[in-house]
């Protein structure tokens, strides 16, 4: 089973970066598109604009970025769930969870 949630981490320097880019990035057309649409990425609910946050594709955590094609709209659920799991690890959990919820 994998270990979710170790992970060597980023440096301070490039942490304080790449938040700043995403906060940038929170304030462009761009996302402010993206988060209109109230999808979550993770689930496909529909959610209102607040109940919807940025979510790092690949947690900087484990060397992601704050670039376009890293972010993606996620419901505060599914963003905490998350946490700092690479996508296929959080495919992984959500089949895992899946099959639970149907054998009980």
């Amino acid at each position: 089973m994998a270990d979710y949630f170790s992970f060597d981490g980023i440096d301070d320097k490039t942490l304080r970066r790449e938040k700043a880019r995403a906060r940038e990035l929170r304030q462009s057309r761009w996302w402010k598109e993206k988060i209109a649409a109230g999808l979550c990425y993770y689930c496909g609910a529909k959610k209102e604009r607040d109940e919807l946050t940025m979510d790092h594709l690949v947690p900087l955590a484990r060397g992601g970025r704050s670039t376009r094609d890293n972010l993606v709209c996620a419901c505060r659920q599914c963003n905490s769930r998350k946490k700092t799991m690479l996508p296929m690890e959080w495919e992984e959990y959500m089949a895992r969870s899946r099959k639970r919820d149907f054998t009980e």
